[in-house]
């Protein structure tokens, strides 16, 4: 019965080894940089997790390829390119400014700019269609106007109104 127990105490020792995604490292150097790459790398399947936070069966299959490719001594840049020749730039929180990523780079300034230039087309249009609303008075209508005018601004008999 007690070796019943200790084999089952083995194996769950073991699955949980293995869902906590430990890796040795050989020193700090080494666990910083795995650490480091892991949250530059973003998951292909939670888009917006970094593989170090993600729980996907695909960011801990990137996690491994990360710390066996630390283990072997590869720079980072040499890390980030083989995921990214796997995976895609994708992978990647920031990428490369190289050709084939100008228009992930700069599709935000471009929305941005084709925003503001919406708003102000659609200012500088609301704006000239009050103009052209406003009633325009002939030249008879305006002599009109300017007699009523006159004749509101003479001088009045007031002496009745005194009591």
């Amino acid at each position: 019965m007690r070796t019943i127990g200790l084999v089952l105490l083995i194996l769950l020792s073991s699955v949980a080894h293995a869902a906590g995604d430990t890796y040795p490292f050989d020193n700090d150097a080494d666990r910083n940089r795995f650490e480091t790459l892991t949250r530059e790398l973003r998951c292909p399947k939670c888009q917006n997790q970094s593989i170090a936070d993600s729980h996907a069966p695909i960011a801990a299959d990137m996690r491994a390829e990360v710390h066996r490719l630390v283990q072997q001594g590869e720079s980072n840049d040499a890390i980030m390119a083989a995921m990214t020749s796997r995976f895609g730039e994708f992978v990647r929180y920031r990428p490369e400014l190289e050709r084939r990523t100008l228009l992930l780079w700069f599709t935000p300034l471009v929305v941005v700019v084709v925003g503001i230039a919406a708003v102000v087309i659609l200012v500088i249009r609301s704006r000239r269609s009050a103009r052209i609303g406003e009633p325009v008075l002939s030249e008879a209508d305006r002599a009109r106007l300017d007699r009523l005018l006159d004749a509101d601004e003479s001088p009045r008999d007031t002496s009745s109104h005194h009591s």
